[in-house]
């Protein structure tokens, strides 16, 4: 299955008093790189959300972000030490009796009392709100992935039929260039050895002859198609084929001379550039 390294997945969970959202964003990288936000997320959560991208996902820049609304309540801690302290040096001074201070008296000393804000995160909502989201994302990079898939497979039947084009016209060409050398050798008023003449002529007919590069360049488009209908489709391994496959597609316009097949090969060339482009995208 080819998947794509690009897409978008979001999911929400809204009451009176909570809010959960999730969005997942990945582009194109050469690994898998996961970045949260926000920085201050519970470490429990930062695992396992880091955890469960990276068994699904094997490459590209993932981006996940939460927006997180959970009732909040305040926790006052009493400096115990400082309050003994406090009482035992009024006791000291006279005309003041400790027995009558109250909380407000000492709430905004400093030391005393420590006002703490405590917000009761559920992470397990928070986490079937991100799992929501990876499946939502997956689909999309699958989506994607597919549309990849069928240009990929219309772009290698045309280069496939181009090349068969070639092949059965390889020797056709073959023959006209060997009737071509003959020809202007024949037009010239020289003595030549015929038997070594006819090695040569042959030589140069040979390193015009495409019948290799054709073979190589089925060979390539057939592992293109072996690894796009694998379980698991490499982009990397695509891109190193399309490298391969346009060596050979450049080389076979090199040794065309007819414009018509020349322009047939430079088609072919064109197609494998424009699938290298796509490939990067491929996971």
């Amino acid at each position: 299955m080819t998947k794509s390294m690009t897409g978008f997945g979001s999911s929400r969970y809204l009451d009176s008093k909570i809010e959960i959202y999730c969005e997942i964003k990945t582009v194109n990288h050469r690994f898998l790189e996961i970045s949260t936000k926000p920085n201050d997320l519970p470490s429990e959560l930062d695992v396992h959300v880091r955890d469960i991208t990276s068994k699904k996902i094997r490459r590209g820049s993932v981006d996940i972000r939460f927006k997180l609304k959970f009732p909040s309540e305040n926790k006052f801690l009493v400096n115990n030490s400082s309050l003994d302290n406090l009482i035992k040096t009024i006791k000291n001074i006279k005309h003041i009796k400790s027995e009558d201070l109250s909380f407000s008296d000492v709430k905004d000393m400093p030391g005393i009392i420590n006002v703490e804000q405590v917000t009761n995160i559920k992470l397990n909502l928070v986490k079937k709100v991100f799992k929501e989201s990876l499946k939502n994302l997956l689909d999309d990079r699958a989506l994607e992935g597919a549309k990849i898939e069928k240009l990929f497979l219309q772009k290698i039947n045309k280069i496939e039929k181009n090349a068969l084009s070639l092949s059965g016209s390889n020797k056709k060409l073959t023959k006209k260039r060997y009737d071509n050398l003959n020809s202007k050798i024949s037009n010239l008023s020289l003595t030549l050895d015929m038997s070594r003449l006819e090695q040569e002529v042959a030589l140069l007919v040979l390193k015009h002859d495409v019948a290799e590069e054709i073979e190589r360049i089925i060979f390539h488009t057939n592992s293109l198609k072996q690894e796009l209908g694998s379980k698991v489709t490499s982009g990397k391994k695509i891109d190193f084929v399309l490298q391969e496959l346009f060596r050979e597609t450049s080389t076979l316009s090199v040794k065309l001379d007819e414009p018509l097949y020349k322009q047939i090969a430079l088609e072919m060339k064109l197609s494998i550039e424009e699938m290298r482009e796509q490939a990067q995208n491929i996971e």
